[in-house]
């Protein structure tokens, strides 16, 4: 036991208290949000917000400017789907999840392009590449800003790129030390799967309520 104790917490031995009270909060809500997302529940957005928020602040001062800015996308793209999923078809139906079409699915594609050549110019910038962890940063970034931009317009595709995205983020945040970061991504990947298995059955059919 000591042993599984000591190798999870080994990486927090020079970490301030509060940033890992912090990371912990940021967990509890970031997972919050993923069971509200595959809900297909408004509260995804609220608690993303509070989640993200954090790992902003924290991942500033890891000085992990890709993850950063993701975070600060998230808390964007939340406020964006706010609005988009409260809109009604009718008087008593709310847009309903649907297929990306062509048009957005090369959208996807020039979003994540962008971003990978948006953060590639940040990290050349401020000088902050270390190797390979820098260029699977600048991948996850890529996956997951077209991933929380397709939840955020109701694309059942969204769960694949999270699926993608958090597969890879799971030994790449171990090995930035953020242990418990990394155990999120692993249940991430799993709600991610039954996420988009809930969401296929529930395609094109508009709720009557979003906190169901």
């Amino acid at each position: 036991m000591n042993l599984i104790f000591d190798w999870l917490f080994a990486e927090y031995q020079n970490t301030p208290t509060h940033f890992v009270v912090l990371e912990v909060i940021a967990i509890v809500f970031g997972f919050l949000s993923v069971l509200f997302s595959k809900k297909d529940n408004i509260l995804v957005f609220p608690t993303g917000i509070i989640s993200t928020s954090i790992f902003v602040y924290i991942l500033y001062q890891y000085s992990l400017l890709g993850d950063m800015m993701i975070n600060a996308y998230y808390f964007i793209m939340s406020i964006y789907g706010w609005y988009v999923w409260t809109r009604k078809v009718d008087d008593s139906h709310f847009v309903p999840i649907e297929r990306s079409s062509k048009k957005e699915n090369l959208q996807s594609i020039l979003i994540f392009t962008a971003t990978c050549i948006f953060v590639c110019i940040v990290y050349e910038t401020f000088d902050k590449w270390d190797g390979w962890v820098t260029y699977m940063d600048v991948l996850t970034t890529g996956i997951f800003f077209v991933g929380m931009w397709l939840m955020a317009k109701k694309r059942l595709e969204n769960w694949i790129y999270w699926i993608v995205g958090d597969l890879i983020s799971i030994p790449l945040y171990y090995y930035k030390g953020l242990t418990f970061t990394s155990f999120q991504y692993i249940l991430f990947t799993i709600i991610a799967v039954y996420g988009f298995i809930a969401w296929k059955k529930h395609l094109n059919k508009p709720k009557t309520s979003l906190l169901e």
